[in-house]
């Protein structure tokens, strides 16, 4: 039996089980918020065409405007200054979309603080104990922050100031500059801290990352049900000429 089949029968039978990693994409769906001296992103929006109605009796369609990194989306690596010259969504390798992951479970020490910054010396403690972090994955960090819903709880601002979890400066040098990793994944609605705006430099997941031809994946949900190793994500975003992202459909593989 070939690969393919062999993979094909697996789904079939459910010795591999696909998990949506996706959030629902509406006019509810919390976005990201800059400082209000910058451009922001659009929430999605849906305009009924016609409805089985006299503009269009036996058929149904809309059309949607929303911003390229609102809800569940992928960031190419022209999305930040750091990799203007590099690849816009469009030109993204598609092998990049089908890709190993690993999962960094924060969850513990996010309840206790969400300010909460993931180290480097967090992800070696994985790698100790779950082996080497895998040739062109994802690094996907768990913070139970999916379970939040809303702008003002996913945004969670204390003080006036947004107030979520993510990787240290130092750390998204590392993985994005020290690994083998193709990319970060995050519940959040971007792949920086809540608090990233005051970082050296600023936003340091999206400077790194981009910066080195690498990519995020932002506001994931259902990362409880991925183990900590050997899960396959698919993501596959739009194919937008000279887009810097693109909302996206993330699913994960996983062996039961």
């Amino acid at each position: 039996m070939s690969v393919l089949t062999q993979l094909v029968t697996d789904l079939r039978e459910g010795r591999i089980e696909v998990v949506d990693l996706t959030a629902p994409l509406s006019s509810e769906t919390p976005i990201l918020e800059l400082p209000e001296i910058f451009g922001q992103t659009a929430r999605f929006e849906l305009e009924e065409i016609s409805r089985y109605d006299d503009r269009g009796p036996a058929w149904y369609w809309n059309n949607f405007r929303t911003g390229e990194h609102t809800g569940t989306h992928f960031d190419a690596p022209n999305h930040w200054a750091s990799g203007r010259d590099l690849a816009d969504i469009s030109a993204v390798p598609v092998s990049s979309f089908v890709a190993p992951a690993v999962v960094l479970d924060v969850t513990a020490d996010v309840a206790a603080d969400p300010n909460f910054l993931i180290e480097r010396h967090h992800v070696e403690a994985f790698v100790a104990e779950h082996g080497p972090l895998p040739a062109g994955g994802w690094l996907l960090c768990r913070t139970g922050w999916s379970a939040r819903a809303g702008q003002a709880d996913m945004i969670n601002r204390i003080d006036g100031e947004p107030a979520s979890p993510g990787l240290s400066a130092e750390c998204a040098r590392w993985v994005a500059q020290e690994t083998p990793l193709q990319g970060l994944g995050v519940e959040t609605v971007g792949t920086d801290a809540g608090a990233a705006a005051g970082f050296d430099p600023l936003f340091p997941c999206h400077d790194h990352f981009m910066g080195a031809g690498k990519y995020g994946l932002a506001q994931l949900q259902n990362l409880d049900r991925l183990p900590p190793t050997g899960a396959v994500v698919l993501a596959s975003p739009l194919r937008i000429v000279s887009g810097s992202g693109s909302p996206v459909r993330v699913l994960a593989l996983v062996e039961r």
